[in-house]
């Protein structure tokens, strides 16, 4: 799911690493949700079906993503204007944020 606690699960591949989370990206998923849910129902629920399918693509190729501020990479969703902002190492890949292309763009620059 998409609202994150810190860990989502490795998957089938046992070198896969783990995908952690910031702790306030649940409360910026769960606000934009709410927002699209309230335009068209469903939409909020498309949006958290996009969001999973960029972690699952973030987990199989991490190195894939242009290179952004700060040693972060970027994964940009197709259908809404949000970015997937994480770092990557052997072991996790850190999301520090889900954030939208067009407010406040780094504002999670602090973020580690």
């Amino acid at each position: 799911m998409a609202f994150p606690g810190k860990i989502l699960s490795k998957g089938l591949n046992a070198r896969m690493p783990e995908l952690l989370f910031h702790p306030d990206i649940a409360i910026e998923i769960k606000a934009s949700f709410n927002w699209y849910e309230d335009q068209a129902q469903g939409l909020g629920a498309d949006f958290i079906n996009e969001l999973e399918a960029a972690y699952q693509a973030i987990l199989e190729l991490p190195k894939t993503w242009p290179k952004f501020k700060k040693r972060s990479r970027r994964f940009l969703l197709s259908k809404f204007p949000f970015s997937v902002i994480y770092y990557p190492s052997e072991t996790h890949i850190f999301i520090v944020a889900v954030m939208h292309n067009s407010r406040k763009p780094d504002y999670w620059i602090k973020r580690t």
